[in-house]
């Protein structure tokens, strides 16, 4: 079955910016970052800050992204994740992975 025109069989898609603070650097908090955003199939960038946070931006559906941001809030064994911040931004659908952005 088709989609009427203007409407799509993909769930609508969201982003948001995460700033995730406390011990989340030197930890894996990247590269578990990766895994997990591509195991929700999202697509984004996670980069360390020079503030000593963590910056995600991740697109996908509500779901996942809730799921992410569920998950940030944890952080990967051996961080310490002090607060999350997240800023819902509008799609820009440049990227088709999910990856360390430097």
């Amino acid at each position: 079955m088709t989609s009427p025109p203007g409407q799509s069989d993909t769930p609508q898609r969201k982003a948001l910016i995460a700033r995730v603070s406390g011990r989340v650097q030197g930890v894996g908090f990247r590269f578990s970052a990766i895994r997990v955003a591509r195991g929700f199939s999202l697509r984004g960038t996670v980069a360390n800050r020079p503030d000593g946070s963590v910056e995600v931006v991740a697109e996908g559906t509500p779901e996942n992204l809730a799921r992410m941001v569920a998950w940030l809030q944890r952080g990967p064994p051996g961080a310490h994740v002090r607060g999350v911040e997240v800023e819902w931004i509008a799609v820009s659908g440049r990227y088709t992975d999910f990856d360390v952005a430097f």
